[in-house]
């Protein structure tokens, strides 16, 4: 998976733009970025408390761990494709939940976005899944059989990793995960 981070729009002072809006509003729970909108009443609340030149900057941070984190769950789940048999489709997965911060007890000593949970993840938490096209299946099988070299610094495995993180993983709303499964049944 390849992301980059463009920086947000930072309002340059001029006599015209004083008191205009700023590229970071707050509209209840929604976090609106120009066009882009988020969907977070807890960073929301937290925004709404800061002044407006600071949101952008807060904004991209949460973007960056946001992003971090799904890449550390793609190579989490190598790590588990790596571990089972042949005959499972080599497809990386990646569930996101909303669940409570209470719930959540992060394990960096694991990797800097391992966490665990203390409860059951019920399905009606599950916000989204990510999941691999059929066209990433062989990058996918390469870099899995080549984590642990990749963890160690070797140069071939880390290209192996890169190929396959070159392939985005596709959103899958959690209404639509029956027919995912149908599909990779009939395989």
């Amino acid at each position: 998976m390849e992301a980059r981070i463009l920086p947000l729009p930072t309002p340059v002072p001029t006599p015209a733009s004083i008191g205009a809006p700023v590229p970071v509003r707050i509209d209840g729970d929604r976090i609106v970025v120009e066009r882009l909108v988020v969907v977070d009443a807890a960073l929301a609340a937290s925004l709404a408390d800061r002044e407006p030149a600071e949101r952008p900057a807060v904004v991209e941070r949460a973007l960056r761990i946001g992003l971090l984190a799904m890449q550390d769950a793609s190579r989490a789940s190598l790590r588990l494709l790596a571990a089972s048999g042949d005959d499972e489709p080599a497809l990386r997965v990646v569930i996101a939940a909303d669940v409570g911060d209470t719930a959540v007890t992060p394990r960096p000593e694991l990797d800097r976005a391992v966490i665990s949970v203390s409860d059951a993840v019920l399905w009606p938490a599950v916000a989204a899944v990510h999941v691999d096209g059929a066209d990433a299946e062989s990058a996918v099988r390469a870099a899995a059989a080549v984590i642990d070299a990749a963890d160690l610094g070797d140069d071939d495995a880390e290209f192996a990793l890169g190929s396959a993180e070159d392939f985005d993983l596709a959103w899958y709303a959690p209404g639509e995960i029956r027919y995912l499964v149908e599909e990779l049944d009939a395989r």
